[in-house]
């Protein structure tokens, strides 16, 4: 390798401008694929093809209709739903929905399909006229909704001061990157309208559609607010601690252009971006800024040392460029592989989107590598190049911090130690929980409207069954209802129910119509025939687009059923699901049993399973890691000793998340696989400059900490203040699991920086007879 990197340097130095221009070519070439970059709408990105959890809830679909909803709340400032210009407003909201692209079913008050007996005779009709509200009556009316369970807590509130108009669109699924905008931007302009209309009603907005179109406004507001936050907090950083105007802007364009390469690459390869993935170039950015400073300080601390007048263009350029390159070089390739190697861990995790986090990040970095040896040693040989005399201020401050870390390295190692095992063992307090709604910020008007529709009305999260009969026209048999009205009532005992939705509840009023209305026969009818009778003759009577085909399928072999939950954490929605599949087990003929499924529930699994996936990930990451870093540093004492500090940030991270939240969603089960390659950077210089000082330049072990903190010391601190800044940028993520992501590995790479300057060096120095024999090798 001594003689290879002459030559390089030599070729570097001689064709430095064809480098730059065929560098701007391909990336302009592989840049050129970001325009076939595309976000998903769809929810179901976050589930692998063949999960069984998804594929439960599509075969449910299937049977059934796969219910995409848009729920309006509306809240009458009066607190009065049951008004005449309220209730005008509800009809008119629920003539406009129709026209809602791909709107198949809309329910609401007004076309409520009431059913009551006119002698011998089944009536069934909207349960108002909004044409003839002034002779209604309206307490009657108000009577008449609150006690169908079909209605109260669904599409009106107990308190009869909230309601709702629910929307079933069926999405053809061509394009849903342009389906699911075309029929929220509907819905937000039928939405201002109703508004404007009535200025009595507060209109709020919650659904499924509504969700899935969160995911991409969030990723959309995270590209537009982020990124340009990031680059100038980047650029600010690296200005004022390289004092070089043109070496902060060649860095930084060195790091665009890797950004850049990664997303069009991945739009090449048709990567479907979606909020975890849409955080890449925020990282790219951060990790790829690591090389590029750590070449850039010892380049300019080689020119503040003597090698060259920066105004020169001569051979002393090349050799402090050469000196730069031939000291960084290796911990530059090994930091850049540890760090792709952490995020490629990520394809360990259940979830797509993280996979695609991972292997978008892992070739930003590989892209990265490549430019900082190529592209910006080319651009620093050719182009003027002013520099700051503050390197040397910085080394004397290094040095001298050394030997305040040399002079305390009993008590520090004695302090860390305590600090890290108090922390440590903080970190098993942790609960792995996630709550859907809370993937997205308090700030979005999705959540604000989803949480405050579940505390005044109805809630988006569900379970649901298809309960099978066992034959064709089975519901029809007394015992099978009976069995779905004792399920019903078990589940309305639960305290996170708000509601359930039964076919039992439909015999039962079609029961008490057809004998006079009396209340006394409220119940399941008593024989097979006569409840087959009252379900045709209420099928015949209900019009177009207000069938039962939701709710009962094709040869009345099955039944849907479905729960509708309170804002449940996936723990929560577990034990409930737990709960109720003893219940069905212990009640339900072996036939009529079926399991739960449903958006909240299969996000609740995945969570589960994301976590063992990533602990397999982690430890192939520790695995992997740990050779690279014996055969890099040639011992493998050395190499597992430098694994001490990488180990402990994220057991630190993890410890004081026990103390601040406790929750543990799916974006944080990867932190410790993605961020252990990150941290081994530093500890990476630090040990090649330690070595570097004990092998060739024959110091003693106190004299080599000294010398590498004073080489690689200002490089150090500043690539962690930059990564810890850049992951911090991401708590404003209107995507949660992207906030909580971005502090937590702020959080480890903060402590890795205090390992790397307070821990490293004592356990170095406490390993001196071990470092005789590696001299001697």
């Amino acid at each position: 390798m001594s003689r290879v990197l002459p030559r390089y340097f030599e070729f570097l130095f001689r064709w430095r401008w064809w480098i730059v221009a065929l560098t701007v070519i391909l990336v302009t070439a592989l840049g050129s694929g970001m325009v076939r970059l595309q976000f998903t709408t769809d929810y179901r990105v976050f589930f692998a093809a063949g999960d069984p959890f998804l594929e439960r809830l599509n075969r449910l679909h299937n049977t059934y209709t796969k219910d995409d909803n848009v729920l309006f709340v509306l809240t009458p400032r009066d607190g009065k739903v049951f008004t005449p210009a309220t209730l005008a407003s509800v009809a008119w909201l629920t003539r406009q929905a129709w026209r809602i692209p791909y709107a198949q079913r809309v329910d609401s008050l007004q076309n409520f399909q009431y059913t009551y007996a006119r002698g011998d005779e089944l009536v069934v009709r909207d349960l108002y006229d909004p044409e003839k509200l002034d002779g209604t009556d309206l307490e009657r009316l108000r009577e008449i909704a609150l006690a169908e369970p079909l209605l109260r807590n669904r599409l009106i509130s107990p308190a009869a001061d909230v309601t709702g108009v629910n929307v079933n669109v069926t999405l053809p699924g061509v394009d849903q990157g342009r389906e699911i905008p075309e029929v929220v931007a509907h819905v937000r302009r039928l939405a201002r309208e109703l508004a404007r209309r009535d200025p009595n009603l507060e209109v709020r907005l919650t659904g499924g559609v509504m969700m899935s179109n969160a995911f991409p406004e969030a990723s959309n507001h995270d590209l537009v607010t982020l990124i340009p936050l990031m680059f100038a907090l980047v650029f600010a950083v690296l200005y004022l601690l390289l004092r070089s105007l043109a070496a902060t802007f060649w860095a930084f364009l060195t790091i665009l252009f890797s950004i850049v390469s990664a997303m069009g690459l991945a739009g090449w390869l048709g990567f479907t971006l979606s909020p975890p993935s849409a955080a890449a170039p925020n990282i790219i950015l951060t990790v790829a800024v690591a090389d590029c400073v750590h070449v850039l300080t010892a380049f300019l601390l080689a020119l503040q040392a003597g090698w060259l007048s920066p105004a020169g263009w001569g051979h002393n350029r090349r050799q402090a460029m050469g000196h730069a390159l031939t000291l960084n070089w290796v911990p530059v390739f090994l930091t850049s592989l540890t760090t792709a190697l952490g995020f490629l861990t990520l394809n360990f995790s259940e979830s797509p989107p993280f996979r695609d986090l991972g292997n978008l990040t892992a070739m930003g970095v590989g892209f990265a590598f490549l430019y900082t040896l190529t592209f910006l040693p080319a651009l620093m040989l050719t182009l003027p190049l002013s520099v700051s005399p503050v390197g040397s201020r910085g080394q004397r401050g290094m040095r001298a911090f050394a030997r305040f870390v040399i002079a305390g390295k009993r008590p520090l190692l004695a302090g860390g130690a305590v600090v890290v095992a108090g922390l440590a063992a903080m970190a098993p307090q942790n609960e792995l929980n996630d709550d859907l709604i809370k993937y997205f910020s308090a700030d979005t008007p999705f959540r604000q409207d989803t949480e405050y529709a579940t505390r005044r009305l109805t809630g988006i999260y569900v379970l649901e069954y298809s309960l099978r009969a066992g034959a064709a026209g089975g519901i029809a048999d007394p015992a099978y209802l009976r069995l779905l009205d004792d399920f019903a009532a078990w589940y309305r005992r639960q305290p996170e129910v708000i509601h359930v939705y039964s076919v039992a509840d439909i015999f039962k009023r079609l029961n008490r119509n057809l004998h006079g209305d009396d209340p006394a026969w409220y119940r399941i009818p008593e024989s097979r025939e006569l409840a087959a009778q009252y379900l045709l003759l209420y099928e015949m009577s209900l019009p177009e687009g207000l069938e039962l085909n939701d709710r009962i399928n094709v040869d009345k072999s099955a039944s849907r059923f479905t729960v509708t939950l309170k804002n449940l954490s996936s723990n929560e929605t577990l034990a409930l699901e737990a709960r109720a599949h003893r219940w069905l087990r212990q009640h339900a003929p072996p036939a009529i049993r079926a399991e739960a499924t449903g958006p909240s529930l299969i996000f609740a699994h995945i969570g589960r399973s994301n976590i063992h996936g990533m602990l397999l990930g982690t430890a192939v990451a520790f695995a992997v890691i740990a050779l690279v870093l014996v055969a890099a540093l040639r011992s493998p004492g050395l190499g597992l000793l430098s694994l001490i500090p990488n180990l402990i940030p994220a057991l630190m991270a993890f410890g004081i998340w026990a103390l601040l939240n406790g929750q543990v969603n799916m974006g944080l089960s990867v932190v410790a696989a993605m961020t252990m390659g990150i941290v081994v950077d530093d500890t990476v210089h630090f040990l090649s400059k330690w070595l570097h000082a004990r092998r060739r330049l024959r110091l003693d072990a106190e004299a080599g900490v000294e010398y590498a903190f004073a080489g690689v010391g200002v490089a150090m601190w500043i690539t962690s203040l930059v990564l810890a800044a850049g992951f911090a940028v991401l708590i404003l993520s209107d995507f949660e699991v992207n906030a909580q992501m971005g502090l937590m590995t702020a959080i480890t790479i903060l402590f890795a920086l205090a390992a790397d300057f307070l821990l490293l060096p004592p356990l170095l120095l406490g390993w001196r007879e071990k470092c005789q024999k590696i001299l001697q090798t």
